[in-house]
């Protein structure tokens, strides 16, 4: 079932992006399966099982804020098959990151693929206390006293 967006986009401005962001989302491949966990406000892991891919068989590309993973098999003679049960297909996967979302680290364990994401807030960005207290030199009270 898809669903239909086009109320939001009459009664929006300036949601547009995510609401084709959330379309793009619903129909996505289901293969290969993956878990997105978050450990706290920061740090978040992206697990892909990519059973029967080696590391030379896996791409991983950020580019635009957007996570790629990749899986093509290299290898040259197809076994013949009385039954194959484990999908070794050729994938691309995409995820789109968050603005300040990082790509710290991946590494391959027991057929999942792990990748860590770190949300990494400049100083400027992040939020910050504001003292209360006497108006400061050339603030706008001080020039109405002048």
């Amino acid at each position: 079932m898809r669903l239909d967006y086009s109320p939001f986009f009459r009664t929006t401005v300036g949601f547009d992006r995510l609401l084709d962001l959330l379309g793009q989302a619903e129909g996505a491949p289901g293969y290969p399966p993956y878990n997105i966990e978050r450990s706290d406000e920061n740090h978040y892991r992206v697990t892909l099982a990519v059973a029967g891919f080696a590391e030379k068989d896996l791409d991983i590309e950020v580019r635009d804020g957007v996570l790629t993973v990749e899986g093509k098999h290299e290898t040259e003679a197809k076994p013949a098959y009385l039954h194959q049960g484990i999908a070794g297909r050729a994938f691309q996967r995409q995820f789109q990151l968050a603005e300040h979302v990082e790509v710290k680290a991946a590494r391959l364990e027991n057929g999942l693929l792990h990748i860590e994401l770190e949300r990494v807030v400049p100083e400027e960005k992040k939020p910050r206390k504001i003292a209360i207290g006497a108006p400061a030199r050339g603030t706008i009270e001080t020039a109405k006293a002048a």
